[in-house]
């Protein structure tokens, strides 16, 4: 192919990836991922012939489109693209991801840009949810300049705060798709919830780590990566996720106490490697088992007080904050997080 692809590369919270219209990518879903792959490079572990950054957190895409639904602006399909694999897939939503869609939909004309901050309701295809982004545009311009810092990420940039709703058993069917609180797989007391991202939550101690290693000592350690990759497969028909050996879905994220005076400590595999932070959505769910009785976060957890609480969710490079509202009955109804975008590329990718 000697023309190009329009696309724009963009860093989205803690992750990266190029965002494409989704009429400018071909329509059968086969041709699509065929296309996508080449993009990125996959498979290949250092992705050397294509855009992704040979990692997980750098292999991902959004197709974006105006939307026809009532309320809302666009919609927004997210595409993990495997480094190693030649898999893509649309099993699971992206909310770091989501935090470039509101800025890329006003530079591609999508939503009319109002004067210092435009509102952007989107359309989460992976989940079915909506979730509006906050996008700053002053003189009716997208701005990526500002002082908000999220961990993970160098610097400031211009604040893209995220609210969540009705984000419950996303992809599951059900916050707690089993029924109950806690479950005991392979051994183990594990629980399985979906606030917007399905995960398996298991005491750290229980997989016989500390809860503080660093990243590269758990992806060096095949005893628990082989007991999580067991939990998980067994998890997956339970959540009514089917069989996930090729899926990116559930996450697998082991809990301890807070070291930095935050809610709850987190190590997440996504799902073969060590995440270096965490997952927004990820830590939207791992802020609601917190509250929920009975899970193995539970009595870890720093849960603060009253009907609007921010829990600080810790991880390997940092925290993120994820200020949940609760309703009468105790339950977690709305969600919203900070996040931050940055354009990095605007042109054409080569296949």
């Amino acid at each position: 192919m000697t023309s190009g692809l329009r696309c724009m590369w963009m860093r989205g919270g803690t992750s990266k990836g190029g965002y494409f219209l989704a009429d400018d990518l071909p329509a059968d879903t086969a041709d699509r991922d065929a296309v996508l792959l080449r993009v990125l490079g996959s498979p290949d572990i250092r992705q050397i012939d294509g855009m992704g950054g040979a990692d997980p957190l750098t292999s991902k895409v959004a197709l974006v489109k105006k939307s026809e639904r009532n309320g809302v602006d666009v919609d927004y399909l997210f595409l993990q693209v495997f480094v190693d694999r030649p898999i893509v897939t649309d099993a699971q939503n992206c909310g770091n991801i989501l935090a470039g869609v509101g800025p890329f939909a006003i530079e591609r004309g999508l939503v009319a840009a109002q004067d210092i901050e435009t509102p952007v309701a989107i359309y989460m295809e992976n989940t079915g949810q909506v979730a509006v982004a906050r996008v700053t545009t002053p003189g009716g311009t997208v701005s990526y300049a500002g002082e908000a810092k999220i961990d993970g990420v160098p610097g400031g940039s211009a604040a893209v705060p995220i609210t969540f709703k009705d984000t419950a058993g996303s992809s599951c069917g059900a916050l707690l798709p089993t029924g109950n609180v806690a479950d005991m797989i392979e051994g183990v007391t594990v629980t399985m919830i979906d606030n917007g991202m399905p995960c398996v939550v298991i005491r750290a101690k229980d997989m016989g780590i500390v809860g503080d290693e660093m990243p590269e000592a758990l992806d060096a350690n095949g005893t628990v990566r082989e007991r999580l990759e067991a939990i998980r497969l067994a998890s997956g028909p339970l959540m009514n996720l089917g069989d996930v050996s090729e899926k990116s879905v559930p996450k697998m994220t082991m809990v301890s106490a807070a070291r930095s005076g935050g809610a709850i400590a987190t190590r997440t595999f996504i799902p073969h490697r060590c995440h270096k932070t965490i997952g927004v959505l990820g830590a939207v769910s791992i802020a609601t088992v917190c509250l929920i009785k009975g899970t193995p976060a539970h009595d870890l957890a720093n849960r603060g007080i009253g009907t609007k609480r921010s829990l600080s969710i810790e991880h390997p490079t940092g925290e993120m904050t994820v200020v949940a509202t609760l309703d009468e009955e105790g339950a977690v109804c709305e969600a919203a997080i900070l996040r931050t975008a940055r354009k990095l590329m605007d042109g054409e990718v080569f296949l």
